[in-house]
Order: C-alpha cells, then sequence, then structure tokens
C-alpha cells in the first residue's frame, strides 16, 4: 500500500514488481493488477449489438480486493504510473485501470519498458505519455468481435452437434486449415518417378565420383520405366565427357533476430517446446531473473513483437562482442538491417538479450533448465544475425552422354561466418555434408562408366502441420497476431478439434463436423482471405485511419444475417459426429475399436455398446513396422510415465525399445531405423545385428545395459533408471520424445 507523497507504479505481474522495484528505489511503490481487472462480464453477450456496439465492462468478481487495494494507494499517490505491458491488450488494461480507479488526466501517466534494465526502466519513468486510445479502440474491436462470433456460434454449435463446443474468430479458420491439409492429403493422387545415379571413373588417375540424370536440352523427370531405360540404352554405350566444371563461392547470411512467430516455431523445432510453454519461458526472462552480483534484470526484450527492428545500442553492443571474441573478419562490412514483414506492428523491438555480455553459460546457474535453453536459444540468434555471412567453397561438374547431361555438386565449409556460433538449419550437432570431394577435371575430358543406379519414387503427399509449421503458415497468411499464436494452438487441441500424434497435427472427427459446418454457413468466418482482411482493418484503428464501431457494424450485418439464415436452414436438424474406426481390435468380442471422447480425453471403446462396454486407453502408432514379427510399433507410457516403443503383440512378440522409431527404412537392409530419444535433431541408426549398416548399442550415446527380458517394461526401466547417461536418468526428458 502506498504511503502519502509516494509514487504508484502499477504493473500487470507480480513477478515483474521486484524487478522494477529494485530499480525505481524508494520513491516508488510498484504493484501489480494481475492482468484484466475490468471485462466483458462472461455470463451474458454484455454488448448493445441494437445501439452502436456499446460494451458492458464490468469489474471481474473475485478481484475485488485488488481492485480495493490499488484505490487506495492510487488515492495516496501523487503520480499513478500505468506500466502495463507494451502492446494493444497492455494499453487496453492501462485504459481499464484509469477508468476503474478514476484516475484524472493529470495524474494517471502512461509508460512502457521494451525491456526491463535499469536505463530503460527510467528512461521510460521519464518519458510518461497519455493513453493511446487508438490502441485502446483496436483492441475494444477485436474484444468485442471475438464475443459475438463466440457467443452467436456457440450456442449453434450445441444445439446441432454437441454441448460444450466453441467456434471462434481465429480458432476456426486456423481448425479450418488442418482440416483442409487432411483432405488435400486423402486426394492426393502419387505420380511415378525415377533417380537415375551414374558412377564415373577417372581415366589415367584416381578418383571416381556420382553424379545425377538432370536432363537433355533442359531439365528432365523420368516420370516411366520406359522413359528411365530409353536414357540408360543410350548411355551404355556411348562415352561421358566432362562438359564443365564450375567452381564459386557461395555466401550464406544469417537468419534475422527472432520475433514471436520465429521464437515459437524453433523452439518447437529445436527445443520440443509447445508455443504456450515457450511464452511462458520467454516471459520468465523478460520480467526478471535474479543475476548473481547483479540482481533482479530482465535479459531479453518484450517477447511479443512482430518487427526486426534493433536498437543502435544493442547493435553497437553486438559489434564490439564480435570483433573481440571472434575478430574482425566475422564482423560484415555494415551493421545489419532486417527489413521488417509488410503490415507488422513494428512496436517494438525483435527479440534479443537485454545485455550482450550476459552469456548463456555464464548465468546457466541462475536458470532453470528450460529458461537457459531458451535464452541461449535467443542469445545465439540475435549474436550470430550481427555476424558476417558464411561462406561455402562450391563445384559442379556437368558430364554428357548421348546428349544426356548428369551434375554432381560438391560444397564445403570455406569460411564459417556465424555458422560458428550458430547453425540456424537446426542440425548443428551432425556434418549435413558427408559426400566426398569431387576429383579434379576439366572441360573435356573423358570419364568411363562405372556403375548405373537406378530408384523408383512416387511423389508424397503435403505434410500434416506441425506446431511451428502451422504458426509459420498463420503468419504468412496474417492469421491473428503474435501475442494470439499460442492461445489458439492451445485452444483448438482442448477442444479437441485437432490432436497431436507424433510432432503432426491431425484433425478430428469433431474438428472436421464442426469445420464443415461452418464453411456451409458461414463461409466467412473460416475464409483465411477474409480474416486476414479483418486483421487488416484492426491494424488500421490503431493507426487511427477508421472508427472501431464503424469495422464491427461492417462485419455485424453480414454475419447476423448468416447465423438467421442458418437457424432456419438446420431447424430440427442434429448432426452426428461420425466414430473414428481404428485397428485396435476389442479384447472382449473382436470387433474395431472406435475413438470416444470423455471427460478425461479421448479414448478408445468397443462400438458394441451395451452389449460391450470394453476400453482401453488411445495408443499412439509409430513409423516403422516391428523388426521382430513386422507389426505395428506402439507408443507406450510405463506406470511411472517413461515413455518405450513396443510391438503391438506385446509379449507374444516381445520387442520394447527405448528407441525411438523412424519413418526411415535401412537402406541396406530394409528394416525400420531408431534414433536416440531426447529433445533436438538425432541421427537414425539400424538396430538389425546381421545388417552391414547396424550400429552397436555403446555408438549410439547410451552406456551398454544389462540385457533384460523385453516383455518387462517396468524391469527394464528401473534398470535403466541406475545407469547414467540413459534415457532413465531423467524423468522429464522421456514424455511426449517421439520426434
Amino acid at each position: 500500500m502506498a504511503k502519502e507523497g509516494k509514487n504508484l507504479v502499477i504493473i500487470e505481474s507480480p513477478y515483474k514488481a521486484k524487478t522494477i522495484g529494485k530499480i525505481l528505489g524508494k520513491d516508488y511503490i510498484v504493484a501489480a493488477s494481475g492482468g484484466h481487472l475490468r471485462d466483458l462480464p462472461k455470463n451474458k453477450m454484455s454488448v448493445d449489438l441494437e445501439n452502436g456496439f456499446i460494451p458492458d465492462y464490468q469489474p471481474i468478481k473475485g478481484k475485488e480486493q485488488t481492485i480495493n487495494e490499488l484505490r487506495e494507494s492510487a488515492n495516496k499517490s501523487e503520480k499513478v504510473y500505468l506500466a502495463t505491458d507494451p502492446d494493444r491488450e497492455g494499453e487496453a488494461i492501462s485504459w481499464h485501470l484509469k477508468e476503474l480507479l478514476e484516475l484524472s488526466d493529470e495524474k494517471a501517466f502512461r509508460v512502457t519498458f521494451n525491456e526491463l534494465t535499469k536505463k530503460v526502466v527510467i528512461e521510460g519513468i521519464q518519458s510518461p505519455r497519455p493513453i493511446d486510445m487508438n490502441l485502446v479502440d483496436a483492441q475494444q474491436a477485436r474484444r468485442i468481435l471475438d464475443r459475438i462470433v463466440g457467443y452467436k456460434l456457440s450456442p449453434l454449435l450445441w444445439s446441432k452437434i454437441k454441448r460444450g463446443l466453441s467456434a471462434g474468430r481465429v480458432q476456426s479458420v486456423v481448425t479450418r486449415m488442418v482440416v483442409d491439409r487432411e483432405e488435400e492429403i486423402k486426394a492426393f493422387v502419387p505420380e511415378e518417378y525415377w533417380l537415375l545415379d551414374v558412377v564415373l571413373e577417372c581415366i589415367g588417375k584416381p578418383g571416381s565420383f556420382t553424379a545425377r540424370f538432370h536432363g537433355a536440352a533442359k531439365k528432365q523427370e523420368l516420370k516411366s520405366k520406359e522413359e528411365l531405360d530409353k536414357v540408360v540404352e543410350a548411355i551404355k554405350t556411348a562415352p561421358f565427357t566432362i562438359k564443365s566444371v564450375k567452381r564459386r563461392d557461395r555466401q550464406r547470411a544469417p537468419s534475422a533476430p527472432f520475433i514471436t512467430s520465429t521464437l515459437q516455431q524453433e523452439a518447437s523445432r529445436r527445443l520440443n517446446m509447445t508455443p504456450k510453454r515457450t511464452m511462458m519461458i520467454a516471459q520468465q526472462l523478460y520480467e526478471g531473473i535474479d543475476i548473481s552480483g547483479q540482481g533482479t534484470i530482465g535479459i531479453i526484450t518484450y517477447m511479443r513483437t512482430d518487427s526486426l527492428r534493433v536498437s543502435q545500442e544493442a547493435q553497437e553492443a553486438a559489434k564490439s562482442f564480435i570483433l573481440n571474441r571472434y575478430g574482425s573478419e566475422y564482423y560484415p562490412k555494415s551493421p545489419r538491417v532486417f527489413k521488417t514483414k509488410k503490415g507488422a506492428q513494428d512496436a517494438h523491438e525483435a527479440i534479443r538479450p537485454t545485455e550482450i555480455t550476459l552469456e548463456p553459460e555464464s548465468i546457466r546457474k541462475d536458470l532453470t533448465n528450460d529458461q537457459y535453453r531458451l535464452y541461449k536459444l535467443i542469445w545465439n540468434r540475435f549474436m550470430a544475425s550481427q555476424m558476417a555471412n558464411a561462406v561455402y567453397d562450391t563445384v559442379t561438374i556437368e558430364a554428357q552422354s548421348a546428349g544426356y547431361v548428369f551434375k554432381a555438386n560438391h560444397s564445403s565449409l570455406k569460411f564459417p561466418g556465424f555458422t560458428a556460433l550458430y547453425d540456424d538449419n537446426g542440425k548443428d550437432e551432425e556434418d549435413k555434408n558427408d559426400k566426398k570431394p569431387l576429383p579434379e577435371l576439366q572441360e573435356g575430358e573423358e570419364v568411363n562408366l562405372s556403375d548405373i543406379v537406378s530408384e523408383q519414387k512416387f511423389t508424397q503427399p503435403p505434410p500434416r502441420y506441425t506446431e511451428d509449421s502451422l504458426i509459420r503458415a498463420m503468419e504468412e497468411k496474417g492469421i491473428g497476431r503474435p501475442s494470439t499464436y499460442a492461445p489458439t494452438m492451445s485452444t483448438i487441441m482442448d477442444r479437441e478439434y485437432v490432436v497431436k500424434e507424433g510432432k503432426h497435427l491431425k484433425p478430428t472427427a469433431l474438428g472436421q463436423v464442426v469445420t464443415q459446418l461452418m464453411k456451409d454457413r458461414f463461409e466467412d468466418i473460416v475464409d483465411v482471405e477474409f480474416t486476414a482482411r479483418l486483421e487488416e482493418r484492426l491494424d488500421s484503428i490503431e493507426e487511427g485511419e477508421r472508427e472501431w464501431k464503424s469495422v464491427l457494424a461492417e462485419f455485424y450485418d453480414d454475419f447476423a444475417q448468416a447465423l438467421k439464415e442458418a437457424e432456419a436452414a438446420l431447424e430440427g436438424v442434429r448432426i452426428k459426429i461420425p466414430d473414428e474406426v481404428t485397428e485396435e481390435i476389442c479384447d472382449e468380442c473382436g470387433r474395431n475399436m472406435v475413438i470416444k471422447s470423455g471427460r478425461f480425453g479421448r479414448f478408445l471403446a468397443c462400438p458394441g455398446y451395451p452389449e460391450c462396454n470394453f476400453t482401453k486407453p488411445l495408443v499412439i502408432e509409430m513409423p516403422g513396422k516391428c523388426p521382430k514379427c513386422g507389426n505395428r510399433i506402439l507408443k507406450r507410457s510405463s506406470k511411472k510415465g517413461y515413455t518405450y516403443y513396443a510391438c503391438e503383440k506385446g509379449a507374444q512378440c516381445g520387442f520394447m525399445t527405448w528407441d525411438v522409431p523412424v519413418k526411415d527404412s535401412c537402406p541396406e537392409c530394409g528394416q525400420t531405423m531408431f534414433k536416440k530419444s531426447g529433445r533436438g535433431y538425432r541421427k537414425p541408426f539400424c538396430i538389425n545385428e546381421a545388417c552391414s549398416n547396424f550400429v552397436p548399442e555403446e555408438k549410439r550415446g547410451y552406456k551398454k545395459k544389462a540385457k533384460t527380458d523385453a516383455t518387462e517394461p517396468e524391469k527394464q526401466e528401473n534398470n535403466t533408471e541406475k545407469e547414467k547417461g540413459t534415457q532413465g536418468k531423467n524423468k522429464k526428458a522421456q514424455k511426449g520424445t517421439d520426434k
């Protein structure tokens, strides 16, 4: 509670209070609102749709004590600084606080902090401004749009499909994206094509290389065995000569620093973090970490941003560090400037460390494991973005025979540049170019044909979305904004419209039924382009170009008409959700089991209910086949929560492993390959002892384990726990590792 004469600073999160309080000192009292204190009540529409979309904001139940304490502190303070988050929602919270606490314009001051460091916090307090009503109105329009869609459509879904369903302006279109991708996959018709390689040997000197068929006058694809045979027959008797040898330096520039979407994508891909967890950890890094010898400071800038802008001060700090640590050749000729995507709000800098000198290793002891991993990702990405290009020495050889051209390429790292710190291809642990160098050859030189290798292939359907690829698609299509990506991912999975199988997102039967209804009756709501245009209109409100109530009116007129027509067309209709039939067989009656949803999530049930009421947990099928009997491999969890992989036949077969099956088959024996479990990239290996490609257990990254009965995972688990360096070492690392 504030004393007379003190200045009150109101923030959102209580975790920021410690950081900001230490910076500002004894003349300021820092208090937290805990987010919104006033909002639209949940039990009704709370918006007057007939008289200008007037919102009925009310204090949130359960927040009375916080409101009273803030009001009392504000009355005793000389000035009240509203320091909520520096975004639309934060601006709206500040406005709600001003209205709720009845603060005058002379007493209330809006301040923002892009980073929680002493310099920025003090500068923010010294540079207050009025509340930006354009930002507030943009947030009000978004809030009311979401309320209209949710409260008008959800009852329709309840009455026509199932109780407890919901629709949303962003969640519905994102669900449609997942459903549409699944329909593309089902409708996909594979097309045949052939790869043709020739092994060519040098004449009069050692050396050989493999070249791939490129075409004749121009690039050509071999689409049938007949086309392949025509080329093979022609080159069998014709000489091979070197058409050209091209050597050049290829430069690769670093990726830009992170924005919200790219941070979520990379954390998902590299660290196996969900978008929700990524943002939670990033919030902690922004709000403040107690660093030994320095106190509590925010170690990254604000993490909800779509801007690639970097302050000159940060660029200079990065330059100094790079020159001192790596040398002048690792710094570009001029500081890098990345262009922010058109339509971005550009309100904040890119996500970067607040202090370059706080290297991840130097503060590791002050961070949790997840904080360290995410901070290291952010620090490395930002520093690499300011470094010189990597340079590769590339060689391309074109060999020709019978009018056909075959190409061979090789690339080797000549100068590491930014890759000395961060390789944005995401496979830092592996040498991605393991092809042997090409021999020294001259144009016009002849080479001998040693071998011909062909392989039949078929085109593949588009892959299912992963969380990171779906966020990338949302960003590219203009769906949602940085603050909505993670909540949208959580919502569509919590509602069971979409499920996660391994890394991939798959629509459920429920998600497909709801999406089809929306496509039939509310095409605009689930139309990607319409939703993107609506986001642009919200942005135009923020820019002061449009009036927020007129945007709402334009939307509501068409929406209300569509709702009226849908209710009339669906009068008396009840849409059935089809059962998802699986290959799992009921243990009691032998029927194919179906997937049902209950209060504790999805499970397998016998379709013969009530005659047969057998149920069991939902199994997750992994790629590949059991190496012992050829049946499916299933993901299982032991009683203690450890993940293992076993044949669907269980004890009847006996195959069980802690390693993760992958979709790739061994090129030598054709059996399913496996990889070491854990986060990040892991190189697949063959476990077939009779195969020349076999990788012994001690070379897979684990210490050798004592052999145990494969039908007793609990016993294996206990043995594994005792051995350091194995999967059993860390329970947390076991969950969700089938990446």
